[in-house]
């Protein structure tokens, strides 16, 4: 972990080219990136990935370099790590949409915008890692409740996509493991 408790800038870091790419894809194909194939995930073993997942993320934020961008405008391990934080929150509200109401329709999140505005490079990478962890904790568990006959429910991301409980698990969990390839971890 950095041995300087202090924030590395306090200026705004230089802009990240926001990522427009429709991600959906990545339940029916396997990511060319990170190697990752959404369809071969068993929807029951959703929880116990998430658990698998969360040390190597909670590593990753006590990295001695974890402030530091690898490039100006690519995203340090830090700001990788709360963005991951807040994709597990995210998605574990979304599942008890779908689990309590019918066809649900997600409100917009816009990443990008949620990363500045919530200076994730000048957050705590020890306090991001407790998050996290804790985070990980509430969405395995929420995933591990869902039942048999709730795989299949449906909500609706804002720009139309449609997922199954199933399918949003699969195209979350995407996210978790494509970002600790971002982050070569």
């Amino acid at each position: 972990m950095d041995t300087d408790p202090r924030p590395a800038a306090t200026t705004t870091p230089p802009a990240i080219e926001p990522d427009g790419k429709d991600w959906t894809w990545v339940v029916e194909a396997r990511c060319p990136e990170c190697g990752f194939a959404a369809s071969d995930v068993d929807a029951q073993g959703i929880g116990g990935t998430v658990r698998d997942l969360a040390p190597r993320w909670v590593a990753v934020l006590h990295r001695d370099d974890a402030r530091r961008r690898p490039q100006p405008h690519v995203w340090s391990a830090l700001e990788y790590g709360a963005h991951v934080r807040d994709v597990l929150r995210l998605f574990d509200e979304r599942v008890q949409l779908m689990v309590e109401q019918d066809d649900p329709v997600f409100a917009n999140w816009d990443q990008d915008a949620t990363a500045l505005a919530e200076r994730y490079d000048l957050q705590d990478p020890a306090v991001v890692a407790d998050e996290l962890a804790r985070a990980a904790a509430a969405t395995a568990d929420r995933f591990d409740a869902v039942a048999p006959g709730q795989w299949d429910r449906t909500g609706l991301r804002s720009n139309g996509s449609v997922f199954t409980v199933r399918t949003l698990g699969q195209y979350f969990l995407h996210d978790v493991v494509h970002h600790l390839h971002d982050v070569r971890a």
